[in-house]
C-alpha cells in the first residue's frame, strides 16, 4: 500500500514540475502591466453592484462556467472581445478558433499588455491563469496546446467577455 502512495506522489510531483516549466515559458511571452494610471479599482461591493451574480462569480471569484454553455464558445461573427467588467480590449475574432474545449479559445490577445498572468495551483495541477490587466478580472487560463503561429490556447469564460460585432 505504501508503494502505491509513493508512486502517486512521484507522479504528481513530476506532472506539477513539468507544468511549472510550461507555465514559465508561457509567462515569458506576456508582459505584465504595472502602470496603475489605467487600472480600474473598485471595492467588492461596487463590483457586485455592476456585475450579474454569475459574472461576479467568474470575474471576481475565479469561477468557471460549464463547458459548451457560454454565449461565445461557438460564435463565428467578426468583431472584438472586451473585458465584461471594465471594457479593456482583449481579443479579436480573427484569432479565435474552435479548440473543442467548450470555451471561447484564442491563439493571442490583441496586446500582451492587456493580459496578466498568475500561477494557479488549484485542482492539484499548476496552470497559468490569465486576468485582465486593467481591472484584475479572471478571464480563464492559457495553455501551450494551441495552433500556429503562437502555439497558445487562451481558454476564456464567455462570462468574462463582452463581444462587439464589426
Amino acid at each position: 500500500m505504501n508503494w502505491i502512495l509513493i508512486i502517486i506522489s512521484v507522479f504528481i510531483f513530476y506532472c506539477t514540475d513539468s507544468l511549472k516549466n510550461k507555465n514559465e515559458s508561457i509567462k515569458e511571452g506576456i508582459k505584465d502591466t504595472k502602470n496603475l494610471e489605467n487600472k480600474v479599482i473598485k471595492t467588492e461591493e461596487e463590483w457586485k453592484a455592476i456585475l450579474k451574480p454569475e459574472e461576479y462569480k467568474v470575474l471576481r471569484e475565479k469561477g468557471t462556467e460549464r463547458a459548451f454553455t457560454g454565449e461565445y464558445y461557438d460564435l463565428k461573427k467578426k468583431g472584438k472581445y472586451y473585458c465584461r467588467a471594465c471594457g479593456n480590449l482583449l481579443f479579436e475574432s480573427k484569432t479565435k478558433y474552435d479548440s473543442g474545449s467548450g470555451w471561447p479559445s484564442f491563439y493571442k490577445p490583441v496586446d500582451n499588455q492587456n493580459i496578466e498572468t498568475e500561477v494557479d495551483k488549484s485542482l492539484f495541477v499548476t496552470r497559468t491563469e490569465i486576468h485582465c490587466a486593467r481591472c484584475g478580472g479572471h478571464l480563464g487560463h492559457v495553455f501551450e496546446d494551441g495552433p500556429d503561429p503562437t502555439g497558445l490556447r487562451y481558454c476564456i469564460n464567455s462570462l468574462s467577455l463582452k463581444f462587439v460585432e464589426e
